[in-house]
């Protein structure tokens, strides 16, 4: 059974860190870009991030460039969102996804994915 389990979202001021987590299981792990994308209310999905677990390259959104930063445990099977800086328009849920057909440093379509975890809501308080 293949699963995607996010964890690590919750309530921060602006200006603060939060480090979000996916844990992958089910599926070959090195042979797929794990990403994330956010969706907030009313608003459609951003691809935010994204990491190739064979060869570690990115992607990152103009909005969380240099902010945010995405790596992968490979032994542990899991990826890391570090989202520092945060602000109001970070507020979101956030949904990691995983793809084997993501080309390297590009982002995993928010709306065409393989599998998708269940989601963890982070909310920034200005």
């Amino acid at each position: 059974e293949v699963q995607l389990v996010e964890s690590g979202g919750g309530l921060v001021q602006a200006g603060g860190s939060l480090r979000l987590s996916c844990a992958a299981s089910g599926f070959t792990f090195d042979d797929y870009a794990i990403g994330w994308f956010r969706q907030a209310p009313g608003k459609e999905r951003e691809g935010v991030s994204c990491i190739s677990s064979n060869d570690g390259s990115t992607y990152y959104a103009d909005s969380v460039k240099g902010r945010f930063t995405i790596s992968s445990d490979n032994a542990k099977n899991t990826v890391y969102l570090q989202m520092n800086s945060l602000n109001a328009e970070d507020t979101a849920v956030y949904y990691c996804a995983a793809d084997e057909a993501v080309v390297a440093g590009t982002s995993i379509p928010p709306y065409e994915y393989e599998y998708c975890g269940q989601g963890t809501q982070v909310t920034v308080s200005s």
